[in-house]
């Protein structure tokens, strides 16, 4: 409407239980689909990991699938399951294989072969070395991984509003606004998007020197290396 604000603070001011709730559900969405992706990808991974000719079949599957345009993706699982939470949750996951896979795997490739035997040379199991050498020097790679699966889909959490306001989380913002032409729904839907984003790439950076604090204290400064 000619003459008004870009930003309603008003409707902003009246409507913050509303937008919380939304935020939780975004939240909610992409955690479980960050979760269960994270959960199927280290499975596979470990496989590809132990017979090396399956890596290339399933890094081509899952890419294949993350080219699969969402709006289509989600269109076709309408079909068989409903607008249901099932139907949301399929694309999400599926999108995170092609992020997280090929990071777990070059996370445990960077291992050094001779820390591996050093490790065998102390008497390691394969269950100890993997738990005390292995997983703790891939942990970089497996959080950048992690990091960039968050980011996109809590991006993509956005684009399930088509299936309705139960499953759009801020997307239900972004469309409506769109349809009313009310600039105050998309930005409040696009910018909280993409402060969870942000929110959340900065708790894995956290998480990852939580898990690894000889790295932060290799890189301090004033820090003598030996």
């Amino acid at each position: 409407m000619s003459g008004e604000p870009l930003v309603r603070w008003d409707w902003v001011g009246a409507h913050i239980g509303p937008i919380l709730d939304r935020l939780g559900q975004h939240l909610y969405l992409a955690v479980i689909a960050v979760s269960i992706g994270f959960a199927i990808s280290f499975g596979l991974a470990a496989v590809a990991i132990r017979r090396r000719r399956l890596y290339p079949l399933v890094t081509l599957i899952a890419t294949a699938v993350y080219t699969i345009p969402s709006y289509a993706l989600f269109a076709t699982l309408v079909v068989f399951s409903g607008l249901s939470i099932v139907t949301a949750e399929v694309p999400l996951v599926l999108y995170t294989f092609i992020l997280l896979v090929p990071n777990i795997v070059a996370g445990f490739d960077s291992v050094p072969q001779d820390v591996l035997d050093a490790a065998d040379g102390m008497g390691y199991t394969a269950g100890q070395r993997w738990w005390r050498v292995e997983l703790p020097l891939a942990v970089p790679l497996v959080v950048a991984g992690l990091r960039l699966a968050a980011v996109s889909t809590i991006g993509l959490v956005t684009v399930s509003a088509i299936l309705g306001d139960r499953f759009g989380g801020l997307g239900y913002y972004i469309l409506e606004g769109y349809h009313r032409t009310f600039p105050t729904e998309i930005l409040v839907g696009g910018l909280l998007s993409i402060a969870l984003a942000v929110a959340a790439d900065l708790g894995f950076v956290l998480l990852q020197r939580l898990l690894t604090p000889w790295a932060a204290a290799r890189l301090a400064p004033g820090v003598a290396v030996r």
